[in-house]
């Protein structure tokens, strides 16, 4: 006999338990994973509203569907955190984003339920294509089930896959997950497409019906499907014409509601039970779903701090200093004011990138393009050849998804491009997916690039309006995520010498710290701490990874007993390029022992910022020992450890 005071949800080790339970058990399973996923998250901070949207499809896809033999992909994994719970996860949620802990996003090697792992968006039809060629070519696997959302099908890959799958013609299962709300407000046809879908779906007394009534009529064999098609056509003297998924070549049912488990349970289960091709099931649902604070919230609650359950009040940590992409959403503005050919352009994120600052006293000269960084980066070329300044604002982890555009659409063409790389260098709870940890390379790389890295908050302001200023191709300018260091903001940039570093500390001869980016801070404690143990260092910020300061490089290397350069990147990045430009010109020639300080070769989990640099040897002690064996003083490095406890 079950306990009836024990919670349903703690009769749920696995989804295989959900199988067995009733409807009304699966409806208060997905009400006692709501509470759970409030709760979790409070603690930890996350991508909460999007997991709130899905309680109950994910509940019913687990128990239709026999995971983890079928293949369940969720596009981006923002909702994956009641998918977690169900799969094994639960004693584990207080670990989320965290160091040691478990990913926010979905993770091969975490569980056999995350079967692909996700973070950047568009991918899951296409995974599930690829499971589902597998299971047709005899691998042992079932169904694939590819959980998208309507900012995410937007997106070029997503047609792609839509586009193959629907000619491909074999059975899978795609759910679009239609709330009307990603990260920003959904842009483009799509949407609106989509809103006109889920519109008549609701439209009336009857529109529910009209949905499920015309939902199960895509499920029927073609040809009768087809005769009530012409038999509506006769009765209403209106030509029926088919969604858009359909004309790919997918049946389409919905839009039906997402939240209802009822009607979850039966289309899937009917769909389950009858489909032979490719479908698309268009789900309606509420971001923030059952928790008022995210449902009222604007964002609803899409990404938050730890907050406070009865509340919803998000703890927002102490600052004495703006963030970075507030500091370049001001300057980017300002500069605007003065030159009425700036604009900027956004892939779906107006607020991550501070662009949303311009927009509210430009609006006309900025542009959201959705989740279309390709389109973005071309868009910005073509705005460049016509002869505007545009800035294309977009993170390094998701510039990645248009390098093929800055190689043959910008920098090919030689086209004034500005970039403006927010999140470079490791990013903490979002994890390598997210990290900024490549765009020095790939964008060092390109022939004609100018790449600029910011120290500081007066750096970016500075290198805003380099930016503005330089016409003579493509520029970008990186910087991190999170607050500045508290440096003397000036009241308009200045234009920097293309190519020209600064000195900051001039040490006596025995090694020079050459730093790029905001790792300056670290050198510099680092620069103290073996001033303490009797080693004089220099510190100078190149500001420049191309064009490179060789002045200011020869002159640290035939000063020095060693040079040191430190980035936040991956590598074959500025180090890499210091090297070859010495070796080029002979600087290592000249008894100068040269390191190159970079994130090592393997990718990085979850943790702090900081903690994440400690793990790649990057914080100011990595850099101390690092001198310290470049100088053959490998003994001090017991001693400072032990000084330290």
């Amino acid at each position: 006999m079950t306990n009836p005071d024990t919670p349903t949800l703690d009769r749920v080790a696995g989804p295989a338990d959900l199988r067995n339970m009733t409807g009304r058990e699966l409806r208060d399973v997905a009400d006692e994973l709501r509470s759970e996923v409030v709760a979790a998250v409070s603690r930890t901070g996350g991508h909460l509203g999007s997991s709130l949207g899905v309680v109950e499809l994910t509940v019913a896809i687990h128990a239709v569907f026999d995971t983890p033999r079928d293949k369940l992909i969720w596009d981006v994994g923002h909702q994956c955190y009641p998918h977690k719970i169900l799969t094994g996860r639960r004693d584990r949620m207080h670990t989320l984003r965290q160091g040691g802990g478990i990913s926010g996003f979905t993770k091969r090697s975490e569980s056999d339920y995350d079967p692909f792992g996700a973070a950047h968006s568009s991918t899951s039809i296409s995974a599930a294509l690829g499971f589902t060629v597998g299971r047709d070519m005899g691998q042992p696997t079932g169904d694939a089930v590819a959980v998208i959302g309507d900012g995410s099908i937007s997106a070029g890959m997503a047609y792609e896959a839509l586009n193959n799958a629907g000619a491909e013609g074999r059975r899978m299962f795609v759910i679009l997950n239609d709330n009307e709300m990603s990260i920003a407000p959904p842009v483009g046809a799509m949407s609106s497409y989509l809103s006109s879908l889920s519109d008549l779906g609701r439209a009336g007394p009857f529109g529910g019906l009209v949905a499920m009534a015309e939902g199960m009529e895509q499920l029927a064999p073609r040809p009768v499907r087809e005769g009530a098609r012409r038999a509506r056509e006769l009765v209403t003297g209106l030509e029926s014409r088919g969604t858009f998924f359909e004309e790919l070549g997918f049946d389409y049912v919905g839009p039906i509601d997402g939240h209802d488990m009822g009607q979850l349970l039966s289309v899937l289960r009917a769909a389950k039970a009858r489909a032979t091709g490719p479908v698309l099931i268009h789900c309606c649902t509420v971001k923030g779903k059952g928790y008022a604070p995210a449902e009222g919230s604007a964002d609803k609650y899409h990404g938050v701090s730890k907050f406070d359950v009865g509340t919803g009040v998000q703890a927002k940590a102490r600052a004495n200093a703006p963030s970075y992409t507030a500091v370049f959403g001001d300057a980017l503005t300002e500069e605007a004011a003065r030159d009425p050919s700036v604009v900027a352009i956004t892939a779906a994120m107006p607020g991550g990138t501070g662009v949303d600052r311009m927009a509210r006293r430009f609006p006309a000269r900025v542009f959201d393009v959705g989740i279309a960084e390709q389109h973005g980066v071309t868009f910005a070329a073509g705005m460049a050849a016509a002869g505007l300044k545009p800035f294309c604002a977009i993170y390094s982890t998701f510039l990645q998804r248009g390098y093929d555009q800055v190689v043959h659409d910008v920098a090919l063409q030689g086209l004034p491009v500005r970039f403006a790389i927010d999140r470079a260098g490791l990013v903490g709870a979002d994890g390598a997916t997210h990290a900024g940890a490549f765009d020095i390379g790939y964008l060092g790389a390109l022939p004609g690039m100018v790449v600029m890295a910011a120290a500081d908050e007066a750096e970016l302001k500075h290198m805003v309006a380099t930016a503005v200023a330089y016409d003579d191709g493509p520029i970008a300018f990186r910087y991190p995520r999170g607050n500045g260091t508290g440096a003397e903001l000036p009241e308009r940039g200045q234009v920097l010498e293309i190519g020209k570093g600064r000195m900051i500390r001039e040490g006596m001869g025995d090694v020079a710290l050459l730093s790029l980016g905001t790792h300056l801070a670290e050198c510099e404690a680092a620069a103290t701490e073996l001033q303490a143990s009797g080693i004089s260092a220099s510190v100078a910020d190149a500001r420049f990874a191309k064009p490179l300061d060789m002045e200011l490089i020869a002159r640290l290397a035939r000063s020095h007993d060693a040079l040191i350069t430190v980035e936040q990147g991956g590598l074959g990045g500025f180090g890499a390029m210091v090297l070859q430009a010495m070796a080029d010109q002979s600087l290592l020639d000249h008894g100068c022992r040269v390191r190159t300080m970079c994130l090592p070769d393997r990718f990085i989990d979850q943790a702090s910022p900081d903690e994440m640099y400690r793990d790649a040897g990057l914080d100011a002690r990595g850099i101390t020992e690092t001198v310290l064996r470049t100088l053959g003083r490998d003994a001090k490095v017991v001693d400072l450890n032990s000084q330290r406890g």
